[in-house]
Formats: C-alpha cells, sequence, structure tokens
C-alpha cells in the first residue's frame, strides 16, 4: 500500500514537512504522534490510514496528496547550507525554553546567527510602522539601553519602531533578535534591507516559515506570537488601536508575559494603543528602570544600577550616551550646537539623549535651545494604574 513518502524519514524532516502543510500546527503534530507513536511512522504508514486520521481538515488532505516531501526536503536543506541557516524543532534540545511554555509554539524554527547567551532574559520592543520621530527615538534608546546591560532585544524587523529597537540594540554592541513573517531569503519590507543584512551578520533572524515562504497578512500574527513568546516583557511604543504591536501584547497577557507602554503625545492616533493598554493596567513607563524593575532579571550586580559608573545617585540609571550628554550639561548651561559638536553625537541620537534626560528630570530646555540642569532635584510624577493586565 503506497504511503504519503516513499524514502525513510528521521523525525525532524517528518516535523519540517507537516510544518510546510497548511492545518498541521503543533497541537495536531502532537496528537499525531501519540496515535502512530512518531510523525515519521505516521508519514510512512499506508496513505489511507494516515488520511483516515480524524480532525485533518479537507483542504489538508488535498495538500497532502500533491506535496512532494522529498523535493521540498531536499530544496529546504541546500538553501539552508547556502544561507548559514539550521533548522530546530520543538523536540531539538537547542529550541528555545521560553518558547516551550506557550499555548502554540512552533514547530519549527528556521535560525541564522546564533541565539543570544541569555535569551532568557530577553526583552521585546515593538510599535508603530508609521512612527513619529519620537517614538523612534525612544524604542532606539531603550533598545540601546536595555543591549548596554546585556539584556537581548527582541522585535520582527518591520519598519518603524521594530526597526529603530534592533539599530538601538546594534549601536549599543549587544545582541538582536529579529523574527520574521516570511523565509529567512525573503527581505521584508524592502527598505529594511541593510539593517537585514547587519542583522543576518552580526543579530540572529528567526521564522518558522519555510525557505521561499512569502510574507501573506495572516503571517505576522503568527510571527507576533514569537516575538512576544521569546520575551521576559512587551515594550509597546506607539500604536493605533488596531496595530499589530497591541497583538504582540494580547499574546504576551496569554503566555503569562509582561506588557509595558510608553506614553505619547495625547494628540497622536500612534498614542492611542499604548494609552488603551494602560487604562487596561499595563505599567506606563519613561525609561529603561521601570522596566527592569518589574521583571526578575539580576542583569547587575547587588546595589549597582543601570549605566551608574561612578556611583552617584545624580547619574544612575543613564545610558552611555545620556551620560555623555549630562556631563556636559552639569558643566553649566549649554546650546545645542555645542552638544552636537563636543558630544559627536547625530542629531537623532543626540535627540533621543536630550528627550530621555528630560523625561527624566535630569535637565531642562530653555530658550534659545540652551539645555541646563532641572532646577528642581524632584523627578516627573510617573503614572500608575490600579489595573491589572
Amino acid at each position: 500500500m503506497r504511503s504519503f513518502v516513499s524514502s525513510k524519514l528521521t523525525e525532524h524532516d517528518a516535523i519540517l514537512v507537516l510544518n510546510a502543510i497548511n492545518g498541521f500546527g503543533i497541537k495536531r503534530i502532537r496528537t499525531l504522534i501519540e496515535r502512530f507513536g512518531s510523525l515519521a511512522a505516521a508519514l510512512q504508514a499506508p496513505l489511507e490510514a494516515f488520511m483516515a486520521f480524524p480532525g485533518i481538515p479537507q483542504a489538508s488532505r488535498i495538500n497532502l496528496q500533491t506535496f512532494d516531501a522529498e523535493k521540498f526536503l531536499k530544496n529546504q536543506y541546500a538553501a539552508c547550507h547556502a544561507f548559514g541557516a539550521r533548522t530546530l524543532t520543538f523536540l531539538d534540545e537547542g529550541y528555545p525554553s521560553s518558547l516551550r511554555d506557550i499555548p502554540d509554539p512552533p514547530a519549527v524554527l528556521y535560525a541564522a546567527g546564533p541565539f543570544p547567551e541569555r535569551l532568557d532574559c530577553a526583552i521585546a520592543i515593538v510599535g508603530a510602522r508609521r512612527a513619529s520621530l519620537y517614538g523612534l527615538q525612544v524604542a532606539e534608546h531603550f533598545a540601546a539601553g536595555f543591549a548596554e546591560l546585556g539584556i537581548p532585544v527582541v522585535s520582527g524587523l518591520a519598519r518603524g519602531v521594530d526597526a529603530a529597537a534592533h539599530r538601538g540594540a546594534l549601536r549599543a554592541g549587544g545582541t538582536t533578535l529579529a523574527v520574521l513573517g516570511c523565509g529567512l531569503d525573503v527581505i521584508y519590507p524592502p527598505e529594511n534591507k541593510s539593517l537585514y543584512e547587519v542583522l543576518r551578520e552580526k543579530g540572529c533572524l528567526l521564522s518558522e516559515f519555510p525557505f521561499g515562504t512569502l510574507p501573506l497578512p495572516a503571517h505576522f500574527p503568527r510571527r507576533n506570537r514569537i516575538v512576544s513568546g521569546l520575551s521576559l516583557g512587551v515594550v509597546v511604543v506607539e500604536a493605533g488601536l488596531k496595530s499589530g504591536a497591541l497583538v504582540t501584547a494580547g499574546f504576551a497577557l496569554e503566555q503569562g508575559r509582561e506588557v509595558f507602554a510608553v506614553p505619547g503625545r495625547i494628540d497622536s492616533d500612534m498614542s492611542d494603543g499604548p494609552l488603551a493598554l494602560i487604562k487596561q493596567g499595563a505599567k506606563p513607563v519613561l525609561s529603561i528602570r521601570d522596566v527592569l524593575e518589574d521583571l526578575p532579571l539580576e542583569v547587575l550586580s547587588p546595589g549597582k544600577d543601570p549605566g551608574d559608573e561612578g556611583g552617584e545617585a545624580l547619574v544612575c540609571g543613564l545610558g552611555r550616551d545620556e551620560r555623555t550628554v549630562f556631563d556636559l550639561v552639569r558643566e553649566g548651561p549649554v546650546a545645542y550646537e555645542v552638544l552636537e559638536g563636543r558630544t559627536g553625537l547625530g542629531p537623532t541620537m543626540l535627540m533621543a539623549a536630550l528627550l530621555a534626560l528630560e523625561i527624566r528630570g535630569k535637565i531642562s530646555q530653555k530658550p534659545g535651545r540652551m539645555y541646563a540642569l532641572r532646577t528642581s532635584s524632584r523627578a516627573p510624577r510617573k503614572m500608575t494604574s490600579d489595573g491589572n493586565i
């Protein structure tokens, strides 16, 4: 009697094959293993017995009859070799432990680049594709701050906030992981090509989709559950009410992850998403310290604050760029042009550092684009919420 495959498959091969056929998620794959003893045995069983298994959608049955498993595996392994990628299944030892516990873990991961050493303490930063300059600066600033502490940054390589988060982590010399909604060999969106190439060289690209898979709309919610699943917490920076970032936040809640929201301008539609999350109980955050204090992280030695190299209470919690700018402002009121010349930071990075220092209550802007120490030592009051998200 004819079987689905003519040649003998390993369990790894069998999972790759079923992962490529619509209708075979992790739950159905596990059920098949229980019924046949292994997926390899299921695919090598008489085709009639396999097709008679209850619960397989009709469309999937048709796909099974026309799917060339041997050709697919040959092409995928060749693509992995050429790309310098590897495949992991949920049964493999190297599969990320953080994903094993989520309700719907991916059966297969295609990975290019090493997983960050401290993947167990990763933080996701997500947000609007049509982000404002403020949103881009905040995302990049937060990501750089996490990266400087050795915390991996996870995002989805989308335009806007996602791309800024990856850039911030890379700029700080840290590690970042990009989860794609397409095959590893498909660059999407096209304008992120240069960032994609840097991530391929210095970061990690991850996808559950086989090589050659196009970025279809239905793929991105699936990508989002992996972004949140890999992370201890998700920071939302600018998002509309129907944004994919809120989908990621929803997955985070289902997975038992923390959700944080960065407040934005009250007259911007991109502030609606974070505001809605805050109203539901998400923690509003103004600095990476606000995130770190709510997560089970031991990223620093006891008693040491993020960015506090000198032990001074006045400067603890500042990132590298913020510290550079703050040290100059401490000498006396200084003009923006002088800061730009003496710090060597570009306009985007300088404005991000100045914005962060103003938010934290360290400095204030004076007429004529002058910056000085804040006259009051009291930091701005933080927003709180009584709800539980």
